[in-house]
């Protein structure tokens, strides 16, 4: 395997941006710092990529992102930061709508505000709605304008391809979690957030799918929307742990997971349900830790705001389109020993 600057970078004990400039003589890096990462990069016998030629004019991506104030948006956010620093060299600028709520007013609103700026690109992580469908068909049919997916996906348009983890394949690893944990019996509690969002649909249609096929004896006690907030699901898991019994696991795809702790304490229970989180957050590692769950299924969210940028990137500047339609991030499963 060819080394890449990433590794170089984890050695140095900087970032790809420093690793970048050095290597290119661009920029500010102290003359320590770069004699270090010409040495690591030596010892590894890295070949820098030959750099494509800067744009003759400039090229605005733009971004769309949202639940922009969750913690887990913070590592797409660097990514696509990081993307930015280094294509800046391209000539490309990156522009980015974040978007607080999934809301597809919100969204169209933040697309029409990026064609209004002239971009040439569109990266977002969509609203599965008509309006965001036909939205986006135009800008492909009518603009000329290609678009991916990172994140979550949307189908019934012409976006180039989506980035991420394969969602419907992770409710199916977490179901095999849960059959594990419960020895294949019992009934389970599905929390999800918003149903505008994809990814948490294909993630439960997964869970539910691989449960029926693998442990037919497991029972669904709900599918419940706490619409990513905290306050409600606590009141889901308040209302049905003092209304049904026989709740053995829980499964929560989405946001708002510091409800559990807290509705835990409320509940006093004398055995705690077996609990399945997506995404590592100081919220989950803590639960973790603290025996409140027992996974987190994580996704690459860095690589999936980062690669979005360099997939269009290479599609304005290289005519280089993406290899595959569906780009999968490793689906990763932590517990507290290896956090």
């Amino acid at each position: 395997m060819k080394p890449t600057i990433q590794q170089i970078a984890d050695l140095a004990g900087v970032s790809r941006g420093t690793v970048d400039r050095a290597l290119h003589n661009r920029g500010r890096v102290d003359p320590k710092v770069a004699g270090r990462i010409f040495e690591i990069a030596e010892s590894l016998n890295y070949i820098p990529p030959r750099r494509p030629k800067r744009a003759s004019r400039k090229i605005r991506i733009g971004f769309v992102t949202f639940l922009s104030e969750r913690v887990f948006s913070g590592e797409i956010n660097k990514g696509i930061e990081q993307a930015k620093e280094e294509l800046a060299q391209w000539g490309i600028e990156i522009l980015i709508e974040k978007c607080v709520s999934i809301s597809e007013i919100d969204q169209l609103n933040a697309i029409n505000n990026l064609v209004d700026k002239g971009i040439q690109g569109l990266a977002l992580m969509p609203v599965d709605s008509e309006l965001i469908r036909s939205r986006l068909n135009e800008l492909s049919n009518q603009l000329d304008i290609p678009t991916v997916t990172f994140n979550t996906d949307i189908v019934g348009t012409k976006r180039i391809c989506f980035i991420g983890m394969d969602n419907k394949k992770s409710g199916r690893v977490a179901a095999g979690l849960m059959g594990m944990l419960t020895s294949g019996t019992g009934s389970i509690l599905i929390i999800t957030g918003s149903f505008a969002n994809n990814a948490y649909s294909q993630r439960v249609d997964g869970f539910i799918e691989e449960l029926k096929a693998a442990y037919p004896s497991i029972k669904i006690a709900g599918v419940q929307c706490a619409f990513d907030n905290m306050t409600e699901l606590e009141s889901i898991l308040e209302s049905t742990f003092l209304n049904s019994s026989g709740i053995s696991g829980i499964l929560i795809t989405s946001s708002g997971q510091d409800g559990v702790e807290t509705a835990f304490q409320k509940l006093n229970l004398n055995k705690r349900p077996f609990v399945i989180f997506y995404d590592m957050t100081p919220c989950t590692a803590k639960a973790l830790q603290d025996n409140i769950a027992d996974f987190v299924i994580e996704q690459d969210c860095f690589s999936q705001g980062y690669n979005a940028a360099y997939a269009l990137a290479n599609i304005l500047v290289k005519k280089q389109y993406p290899p595959q339609e569906f780009l999968y991030t490793d689906i990763e499963i932590k517990t507290k020993y290896n956090i």
